[in-house]
């Protein structure tokens, strides 16, 4: 069973640091062209993270949090693309939301303390990441991502001639807007350090 919002509080309020893994369900991780086309680098990087997090001396606040669709979505409610990739272990939170903001209208703001470090990775680059990390550091939290945890779909145009744009030029795009805005841009190589004290 998972954490209740009091317990989560106290282990992000003596870690200081949170991982929130956004949208890591089926439906984002599934084959192309439903799924990200860089779903299984994703989905690999993704579980390093998390496993370098769980087995940290001083293990981060971990919350999982889970789009909630509408019908006919792929993320509808109890649908198989609703259901999270990870297993939630016992220590560890699950929060639902409806918005691209994790922070909008779920109690994550009052589970998270105003000194806490958070690590956001997950889907979409361009709605839920951008939403939560611009959200996050109005809140002024310290704010980090890491190339390649993070993916989104291709943009089809429809102005200015149409075409589409990679969905990877549209990941780097937006990491050089958060950069710009002061989120901590990272690597994978830079995963062994990241949930130590330093």
């Amino acid at each position: 069973m998972a954490l209740t919002d009091e317990e989560a509080h106290r282990i992000a309020s003596a870690s200081r640091r949170v991982l929130l893994l956004l949208d890591v369900q089926q439906g984002m991780l599934s084959n192309p062209p439903e799924g990200v086309p860089s779903s299984k680098t994703v989905r690999d990087n993704l579980s390093r993270i998390l496993t370098q997090a769980r087995a940290a001396i001083q293990p981060p606040l971990i919350v999982h949090v889970r789009n909630t669709g509408d019908a006919g979505d792929m993320d509808e409610p109890h649908t198989p693309g609703w259901e999270l990739i990870f297993p939630v272990e016992p220590a560890e939170l699950v929060i639902d939301k409806r918005k691209n903001n994790a922070f909008a209208g779920t109690s994550l703001g009052d589970i998270i303390p105003p000194n806490a470090e958070i690590i956001i990775a997950g889907f979409q680059t361009d709605y839920s990441i951008k939403a939560t990390c611009s959200d996050a550091l109005k809140r002024d939290h310290e704010v980090l991502i890491i190339r390649g945890s993070h993916g989104t779909h291709d943009r089809i145009e429809v102005l200015h001639g149409g075409g589409i744009t990679p969905a990877a030029r549209i990941e780097a795009d937006i990491e050089l807007q958060l950069e710009e805005a002061g989120v901590h841009i990272l690597d994978m190589k830079d995963l062994p350090g990241l949930f130590t004290n330093r």
